[in-house]
């Protein structure tokens, strides 16, 4: 059987600012397996890049990680330092494909300079040597090897998304976060980018965290799905169960909102208010002013984590044992 690639027990990240303490991601705990795909969902500003660069240890300030654990490949890498964790973790074992890939790519650099430079500060690859193994990379991704020579605004949007895959993939991790994978992109190359990274999975065996508030991308590519609201995960199962049988009104609230192409047609529906401060959250279930199932517990006390079934859990009062 395959083992736990990635464990995350307990996570708290705050932003510590002048007007209180936001607590972005707050007891956050899931497990990942070599090979398996997790996806990511839930409204803008419930926590799902801030989780992120908890994971790569990027929190930019004045946010840092305020508790818990986090276990890549057997080592606790909160426990470390800042220079340890560039050189044996960050891109060696856990790489992220960010958010906007233009932003991700320095335009005064060569493609292939920015791809072969991970290559010799970590490998100590000669220049040649790293640009031919960078040439490689770019025939992974689709892309012809002659683009090493160019520059990000020479490129496509596609072309730019394939580039940062690849940077992402140089270091050979056994982890790759997708942050947003799809942002800015037209639906024909949108498809092209989720087949590529379903083709990488199969063929590299990497474990891929999918972070997005598109469902239908998640619904092509996960294994497993966490909805995230208000900076907990409220609902963590697999893919089937969490589409097929949601059980927080949260993610129930969500897929009512997708259209749906085949099946009986119906109104779509929409979740009224916005999600709270998360300065100063609601005492109790963080959705509660916005769900139509609250009761007089849901506003007054957390709710418990409750375990639906081995790899199924919910965090809300309805399935609670009262």
């Amino acid at each position: 059987m395959p083992g736990y690639v990635l464990e995350v027990e307990h996570l708290k990240t705050y932003y510590y600012t002048y007007k209180g303490i936001v607590k972005a991601v707050d007891d956050v705990s899931f497990k990942l397996k070599e090979g398996e795909s997790l996806g990511i969902a839930g409204e803008s500003g419930c926590g799902k890049s801030t989780l992120a660069y908890s994971l790569l240890k990027l929190v930019p300030p004045p946010g840092r990680i305020a508790g818990g654990r986090i276990v890549i490949d057997g080592v606790d890498v909160t426990r470390m330092s800042e220079a340890e964790v560039r050189s044996k973790v960050r891109w060696k074992k856990i790489s992220m494909v960010f958010q906007g890939a233009m932003n991700a790519l320095n335009p005064v650099y060569t493609v292939g300079y920015q791809l072969a430079e991970p290559l010799m500060y970590h490998k100590g690859y000669s220049k040649k040597e790293a640009l031919e193994e960078a040439k490689k990379y770019l025939q992974l991704v689709g892309l012809s090897p002659e683009v090493i020579n160019r520059y990000p605004h020479e490129l496509s949007g596609g072309m730019k998304q394939r580039v940062v895959i690849a940077m992402a993939l140089i270091l050979q991790p056994k982890i790759v976060i997708a942050d947003e994978p799809t942002t800015a992109l037209d639906v024909v190359v949108q498809a092209q980018i989720l087949n590529l990274l379903k083709k990488l999975q199969k063929e590299l065996g990497i474990s891929i965290i999918l972070i997005t508030h598109d469902l239908s991308i998640i619904a092509e590519l996960a294994d497993k799905v966490a909805i995230m609201y208000a900076g907990k995960i409220v609902e963590f199962g697999p893919l089937e169960k969490v589409f097929l049988e949601p059980q927080h009104p949260y993610t129930q609230a969500l897929l009512r909102s997708i259209p749906r192409l085949r099946g009986e047609k119906s109104k779509l529906e929409w979740i009224p208010g916005t999600p709270p401060d998360l300065r100063n959250p609601p005492l109790g279930c963080r959705f509660a002013p916005r769900c139509r199932f609250a009761m007089d517990i849901c506003r007054r006390e957390p709710p418990p984590e409750i375990q639906l079934a081995p790899d199924h859990r919910v965090l809300c009062w309805l399935y609670a044992k009262r």
